[in-house]
């Protein structure tokens, strides 16, 4: 079990050649969120209370039919895993149209980003497991204008100065899921700080949804606080407010 727990991995800067394994990993790591955001979503009290109530309506109006009750019921929570399912598959469907249409074009060949991709050797073959990629921004790309750092122990900074700093977005984090729970994503972290540090950036700065707390805590284990919440979402206001997703910005100073 150790020796599991302490696979080696290779990380080395994405080729064309992957394109294809990389393409999957990011499809199935945006969507494999659907489930735990519905489940987050369905437990609420407050969807638990509408789903009884209509369920509750299906009963009466279907002349005391339990069968009526559970087919309201379901209908309310199948909306529900709609509403996720179309925010995430969104997400994913504008990523694959941006920036990850053309990785060589948007990343390699820009000196203020970069995309990697971890190999583990599988029956003496290498196989991409992972991902992570950083885009450079600078000081006046932040969205607001101007930033408080209240979860930082600093204070409110003009834009000026936001203009005279750069930093690194990080996105596309993604681990396999039978890669798991092998330090991967330790690595790949400490890959884009790596690369942050190198080209001079302040911080590392990125976006996660609120179900994701397993990727959450990873980032709090480095040193990584909670700046800012939303739920922008870019689907339709009521799809992000009925699903109860949220979008968390995080970041470091390096």
């Amino acid at each position: 079990m150790a020796q599991k727990n302490n696979f080696q991995f290779s990380i080395r800067e994405y080729r064309a050649s992957d394109q294809h394994v990389v393409m999957s990993l990011f499809r199935d790591g945006i969507l494999e969120h659907v489930y735990p955001a519905f489940f987050n979503a369905i437990s609420n009290p407050d969807h638990v209370g509408i789903a009884l109530s209509i369920s509750m309506a299906g009963y009466v109006l279907g002349g005391s039919s339990y069968f009526q009750a559970l087919l309201f019921g379901s209908a309310w929570a199948g909306l529900i895993y709609y509403f996720c399912h179309d925010i995430y598959e969104g997400y994913m469907m504008r990523r694959l149209s941006t920036d990850m249409a053309n990785i060589q074009t948007n990343y390699l060949e820009k000196p203020d980003n970069g995309f990697w991709v971890a190999e583990a050797d599988v029956n003496g073959q290498s196989k991409v497991v992972g991902m992570v990629a950083v885009m450079g921004k600078k000081g006046e790309e932040e969205e607001g204008g101007e930033r408080f750092d209240n979860w930082n122990g600093g204070s409110p900074e003009s834009a000026q100065d936001a203009e005279d700093r750069s930093y690194g977005e990080m996105s596309h984090m993604v681990v396999a899921f039978p890669w798991r729970r092998r330090n991967l994503g330790s690595q790949l972290m400490q890959k884009a700080l790596d690369y942050c540090k190198e080209h001079g950036y302040t911080r590392l700065v990125l976006d996660i949804s609120s179900p994701q707390t397993a990727a959450i805590s990873l980032y709090q284990k480095f040193g990584f606080v909670q700046t800012g919440s939303h739920s922008n979402t870019h689907a339709n206001r009521w799809f992000s407010k009925l699903a109860r997703i949220n979008v968390i910005r995080m970041e470091k100073f390096i």
